[in-house]
């Protein structure tokens, strides 16, 4: 038996039947009010870490949480972007990084990608975190270098987001507010950055 069967008919009996009313007005619409990028790691669990219900976070889960810049060959990240702000109309968008990132660990251990050139090409988009780490983190070795360049690598990624037309005209109106978050997953924190002090504050 598919191994997912049982929790599926545990969801069916036990959890759809309370929650009924939400998901039959689900249905037919949705109306998130935030845009959640993250990493693909099965460790980070958005709707878990926010404790939000169905229906309020708009998802893009990728290898990273990278987004290309705007120019870019278009892609899945660039079109759930453009969705969430121009169709959805969300107010806010979180960029999530984390602990012991997977794209991160990779640029202290280079060899590990050999044979795996998609995921080589895609964290090119982080260039810019790790130039940045080199030059400003070169007293940090092992865990502490990797939580740096994962920091860093938020704030690269909220430089990308801002070069998307649509965000930039929603962000100069006013009407959206973009944030960066980085989660530690063994003590379920989040650090969030503060662009006014240029550093990451705990919430």
């Amino acid at each position: 038996m598919n191994p997912f069967v049982a929790g599926y008919r545990k969801f069916r009996k036990e959890v759809f039947p309370k929650h009924a009313a939400r998901y039959q007005a689900l249905a037919a619409q949705q109306n998130p009010k935030t845009l959640f990028i993250t990493c693909a790691d099965s460790r980070v669990m958005p709707s878990m870490i926010t404790q939000t219900q169905p229906g309020e976070l708009f998802q893009c889960r990728v290898v990273g949480s990278l987004i290309p810049a705007h120019g870019n060959p278009p892609g899945g990240v660039t079109s759930a972007i453009e969705y969430a702000v121009m169709v959805l109309n969300v107010e806010n968008i979180v960029v999530c990084g984390h602990s012991d990132c997977g794209a991160m660990r990779a640029f202290l251990h280079p060899e590990k990608l050999e044979g795996l050139k998609a995921v080589a090409s895609w964290i090119e988009h982080a260039d810019s975190a790790i130039a940045v780490a080199k030059e400003q983190y070169q007293h940090l070795e092992g865990d502490e270098f990797l939580a740096a360049l994962t920091k860093e690598n938020i704030i690269s990624q909220l430089q990308h987001l801002r070069t998307h037309p649509c965000v930039a005209t929603r962000l100069r109106k006013g009407t959206l507010r973009i944030f960066g978050w980085y989660y530690d997953i063994g003590e379920g924190t989040v650090d969030q950055y503060d662009p006014i002090l240029e550093s990451f504050r705990s919430e």
